[in-house]
């Protein structure tokens, strides 16, 4: 029984928070409009908003979004990385496609070589007074 009113303290202080914060009036935090300052300013512990308060630090983004037409921290950092996941993606499928013209060009080159060998080395029959050795045996 002792844990709810300290659960529901827990949230109110969490909601005061969001509205200083998002008013631009935090009173122990940076006043950035992130987890990280929403619980410094809540004096709770920012575990607490990711695990136990979900709704809340939802709530919070989607606040951002709204009242500030702002996009929040989080979700600006993951579209840089998709931003650049995709980039190095692009690149690697250029690189795999040189590589396989690469492939295909070599595979040309040993072919011609290949027959350019065979073609140059006298057939067995042509030279009658050579005989083959046999590697000695050890």
């Amino acid at each position: 029984m002792t844990l709810q009113p300290r659960h529901d303290a827990e949230r109110t202080r969490i909601r005061e928070a969001m509205d200083r914060l998002l008013a631009g009036t935090p009173t122990v935090s940076d006043g950035s409009l992130t987890v990280k300052a929403l619980a410094v300013e809540a004096d709770v512990h920012r575990m607490a908003l990711m695990k136990r308060h979900v709704d809340l630090k939802n709530h919070f983004y989607e606040r951002i979004r709204n009242e500030t037409s702002q996009v929040p921290e989080s979700e600006r950092k993951l579209r840089e990385i998709v931003a650049r996941l995709r980039q190095t993606v692009k690149d690697q499928n250029s690189e795999i496609q040189q590589l396989r013209q690469q492939v295909a060009r070599l595979t040309l080159a040993s072919a011609v070589l290949t027959k350019e060998r065979n073609s140059l080395r006298p057939s067995p029959s042509a030279v009658s007074n050579v005989t083959q050795l046999r590697p000695r045996r050890r």
